[in-house]
């Protein structure tokens, strides 16, 4: 007579199943760290990978050690994500503009429940909500500074250098977006190019930027997080929201019937794909880091 499995032996495929998954979510946090307006630190967040992250960024050998099963197909899916996506963006967003935004816009909004439910994980205090709109009002007037004085910028090393930074910084501080802070600047094209076309004037000190950055910050932002998690978190929420106000294309819904369609379609659409995601990662129950994603 066979026997059921317990839970105390699963079954062989489900570590290949899980590493299929972890390998998925890092291709989704590197396809998050190049569209505008998202944040691959939020993903790494939504996806509950982002202290393994931390760890990494701030201790590599030691987090590579502990949570190697993990690390291994984040990355992997992290660096295929991150550059088939910066391939492919140059062509939507020079052929399909505004509509390309909308679906942003609306992968951003459908996150927004399941950000606000990890902010709130360790409790809110009136300083959460004090931090959320303090930094919803200075990043919405610094964003809508940049954009007033149409500031633009002739890339070269030193501002490459700055996009690995605002990069580490998207990953370093979840709900931040280098995409936001560039676009204004007419950087994030030529970058997101670059990147796609493995132009090494643009890769190397991109990447130098990011290395340094992280280096500098990463360490400073965990501990951050360790004391003040529920006020760092309801910040990043109140920078998602200004940075996704920013970029909403209000104009091209006032292009026409057909215009209009199409961006709330894409709207509905990218909002649609979030929930589902987030409804996904709850329904899988992927276990915690510290548990199966760790070396026994």
């Amino acid at each position: 007579m066979s026997q059921t499995p317990t839970p105390s032996s699963p079954p062989k495929s489900g570590g290949l199943v899980r590493a299929l998954l972890r390998f998925l979510q890092g291709a989704l946090i590197g396809l998050g760290a190049v569209l505008p307006g998202i944040s691959g630190g939020v993903l790494c967040v939504v996806f509950g990978v982002y202290r393994p992250i931390m760890e990494l960024l701030s201790s590599p050998f030691r987090a590579l050690k502990v949570y190697y099963k993990m690390l291994i197909p984040l990355i992997l899916g992290g660096g295929v994500g991150f550059v088939l996506v910066s391939k492919a963006l140059g062509f939507l967003l020079d052929r399909y503009p505004d509509a390309s935004v909308c679906v942003f816009v609306g992968l951003i909004a459908g996150m927004l429940p399941s950000l606000f439910r990890e902010a709130g994980e360790k409790g809110r205090s009136k300083g959460s909500f004090v931090s959320m709109g303090v930094c919803f009002a200075v990043v919405l007037g610094l964003l809508l500074g940049l954009q007033a004085v149409h500031a633009q910028i002739t890339p070269n090393i030193g501002w490459y250098l700055f996009c690995g930074f605002c990069i580490a910084l998207s990953v370093i501080v979840p709900g931040m977006s280098f995409s936001t802070l560039l676009m204004p600047l007419g950087l994030y094209t030529p970058l997101v190019e670059g990147i796609g076309s493995f132009d090494f004037s643009v890769i190397l000190p991109a990447g130098a930027g990011a290395l340094a950055t992280v280096l500098l910050l990463a360490r400073a932002v965990t501990v951050l997080l360790e004391r003040h998690y529920s006020v760092m978190c309801h910040g990043i929420i109140g920078i998602v929201v200004a940075a996704t106000l920013v970029i909403i294309p209000f104009q091209s819904f006032l292009q026409g019937a057909t215009a209009c369609i199409v961006n709330c379609v894409c709207l509905v659409g990218g909002a649609a794909v979030a929930l589902a995601l987030d409804r996904f990662n709850q329904k899988v129950q992927i276990p915690d880091a510290s548990e199966a994603d760790t070396q026994v």
